[in-house]
């Protein structure tokens, strides 16, 4: 078999030289000869299928230590590792947009905390955290307030003191008056203290019994005509909106990064064993990194925040019903914590439901 030079198989696989070179150094595509005085390198032909993936991933964006990973699958598990990646790349973008049209806003003189209505609107809400049938005790925590609005679901031994102590540090937001050109940079400093006091809490006593423990952190920040959105987990936030229910969060779990994959379907996934298993939480050695955005609300707009504890046992078709058909956000979270518990009660539960209204 004759090899091909370095030159002309950088040209056949689109793969520069010095491309080449590093990607042999890293051990990504080795050639298959190499003149021990001179160093030149030589590549079989059968090497061009894997150098044009390399070029086709290095186009996507993809880290070279991925693309290792990918190359050394086969075909079907590198398909699910690439869709895996687009999908994490989809959403970043999509984070980045909303923070992009933040700032044109902002950086144009339209006042976003005032914008999009003739006067701010207004905000009803009720707050509900019950135990349930089985646990032995809560570690969730729910609040709701005139500005903010949270939930946390704590885990491990000290859980219930991380979740209490995560959302105490973002209750100075009621009263700092944030301006609105730094709402999610406010939200995000906040995030730090949350971080910082669940550190506190959960710091390994003699016997490490809290090492383990952390929570996770769903909360909106509310300015009179949007909410920011700070995310880390698996508890949700839905949205009511001219009769129809959208999800606003992805979960950080590892069921939902093998349904993001294609792995898994969303059926399959309620009864997987692994189905709370945390990618991203607020905790010692976890992955801290949150979800921020804004969004506009509308006069209309019903949100529900919610644990886990509600998501996996009520039907999304019986939360629906219950935020479309109650009348008062107090009502609201007493039924859907009923609803939780008629179905078992496994976990923790805790609703935080606030209707956004013109005013009088």
């Amino acid at each position: 078999m004759e090899l091909l030079t370095i030159g002309a198989f950088a040209k056949a696989s689109r793969l520069s030289p010095k491309a080449l070179r590093l990607y042999d150094e890293l051990g990504l595509l080795t050639p298959a000869r190499v003149d021990p005085d001179t160093g030149y390198r030589r590549y079989a032909p059968g090497q061009l299928e894997q150098a044009r993936l390399v070029a086709w991933l290095r186009r996507l964006g993809m880290p070279l230590a991925r693309i290792r990973r990918v190359c050394a699958m086969d075909p079907g598990e590198a398909a699910g590792e690439i869709r895996a990646y687009w999908a994490r790349v989809e959403a970043d973008t999509a984070a980045r947009r909303d923070l992009a049209a933040f700032l044109v806003d902002h950086l144009t003189g339209k006042d976003p905390a005032m914008s999009r209505t003739t006067a701010p609107l207004t905000l009803r809400y009720a707050a509900l955290s019950d135990t349930g049938r089985v646990r032995p005790s809560n570690q969730d925590t729910a609040y709701a307030g005139s500005r903010l609005l949270a939930v946390a679901d704590g885990y491990g031994t000290g859980g219930a003191l991380a979740g209490a102590a995560a959302v105490d540090a973002l209750r100075s937001l009621e009263s700092e008056t944030v301006p609105a050109g730094d709402l999610l940079g406010a939200l995000e400093d906040a995030l730090g203290r949350a971080e910082q006091a669940v550190h506190g809490v959960t710091s390994p006593g003699d016997d490490g019994a809290d090492a383990d423990a952390g929570t996770t952190l769903t909360a909106m920040l509310w300015t009179g005509s949007q909410l920011a959105l700070v995310h880390i987990g698996d508890s949700r936030v839905h949205l009511l909106r001219d009769g129809e229910l959208f999800q606003i969060t992805h979960d950080h779990t590892v069921v939902q990064s093998l349904i993001d994959e294609g792995r898994l379907t969303p059926e399959e996934a309620v009864s997987h064993p692994q189905r709370s298993l945390l990618m991203r939480a607020l905790g010692r050695g976890a992955d801290s990194t949150p979800d921020l955005r804004l969004h506009d609300a509308r006069a209309g707009d019903r949100y529900l925040l919610c644990s886990d504890g509600l998501s996996t046992v009520v039907p999304a078709e019986d939360v629906h019903r219950v935020l479309a058909d109650t009348p008062g956000p107090e009502d609201a979270v007493r039924e859907l914590v009923d609803l939780a518990n008629a179905s078992g009660g496994p976990d923790n539960v805790s609703c935080v439901v606030a209707d956004v209204s013109a005013p009088a």
